[in-house]
């Protein structure tokens, strides 16, 4: 995937999460979710969190890359050790994460990790996005074994992506039901 099409992405899932919050009623976003034990409230602050998680990812991939890669492969093997404790925080994490920051700032949040990200990932020359580092494969089924940060950046919106078919919303079912997703602002990037 090229830059660009990293950043398009990106800029398709904060039109989509703005059109997610600002159509869904009370009542919805209180309501389950397909597959999930959270809210479809929560479950969009945890889709939110993916792009948070990511902008970290970065930092380590950048610090990782500069070690033997044996380091990444020690490193990774031990958080696979903790995957249930993980999991267990990303699960409580996601709990309060919506009430704790409200609507209007999670819609600020996305905007503003997103265009951090945009901007990183178009920055990005080809050697860094072809650097990579060993990740935890348990954490997540996105996760590979080896990931570039090429890898990391995309990771976000094919989290966003997964989870996006989990909600109960009217507006995500009638967008996954056409096949479409509302159109891109003309934001720069």
């Amino acid at each position: 995937m090229q830059q660009g099409d990293i950043a398009a992405e990106m800029e398709r899932a904060r039109v989509d999460f703005h059109h997610l919050l600002d159509n869904a009623t009370s009542a919805e976003l209180r309501a389950s979710t397909n597959g999930t034990k959270w809210t479809n409230e929560q479950l969009l602050f945890h889709m939110l969190f993916g792009y948070l998680l990511v902008h970290n990812l970065q930092i380590l991939v950048k610090a990782f890359t500069r070690l033997p890669r044996h380091v990444s492969k020690a490193f990774a093997a031990t958080l696979d050790a903790a995957t249930r404790p993980f999991h267990a925080v990303n699960y409580l994490g996601s709990l309060g994460g919506a009430r704790v920051l409200g609507h209007a700032r999670m819609e600020r949040l996305m905007d503003f990790v997103i265009g951090r990200l945009q901007r990183s990932v178009t920055a990005a020359s080809e050697d860094s996005l072809n650097r990579g580092m060993h990740f935890p494969v348990g954490w997540d089924p996105y996760f590979k074994e080896y990931m570039t940060l090429r890898d990391v950046y995309h990771y976000a919106t094919q989290h966003y992506d997964h989870h996006r078919r989990q909600l109960t919303l009217a507006a995500a079912i009638t967008a996954e039901e056409n096949r479409r997703l509302p159109k891109t602002t003309g934001r720069e990037q």
